[in-house]
């Protein structure tokens, strides 16, 4: 469990056009100030969004599940560095 605080924004993509979630959840990332956070909230495990992740940010965020289905996946992202 990561020691960062919630920020408080969560990005509910179960209603989201699925070509138009990665883009919106790296934006938000983006937009995140080190030590800032969202929860991301799916229908399905995200894992490979968290290859992705690891891919193109590795050492400057974090990953923690909240909830880990089978209805819901909920995943804390913090920005790092």
């Amino acid at each position: 469990m990561s020691s960062v605080q919630h920020s408080g924004s969560v990005i509910d993509v179960r209603t989201i056009v699925p070509r138009e979630r990665h883009p919106l959840i790296f934006n938000t990332f983006h937009e995140l100030a080190p030590g800032q956070d969202f929860v991301l909230v799916n229908d399905h495990d995200p894992k490979p969004l968290y290859y992705h992740f690891k891919a193109e940010y590795d050492g400057t965020f974090t990953w923690d599940y909240l909830d880990q289905g089978p209805d819901v996946w909920r995943v804390r992202i913090s920005r790092t560095a």
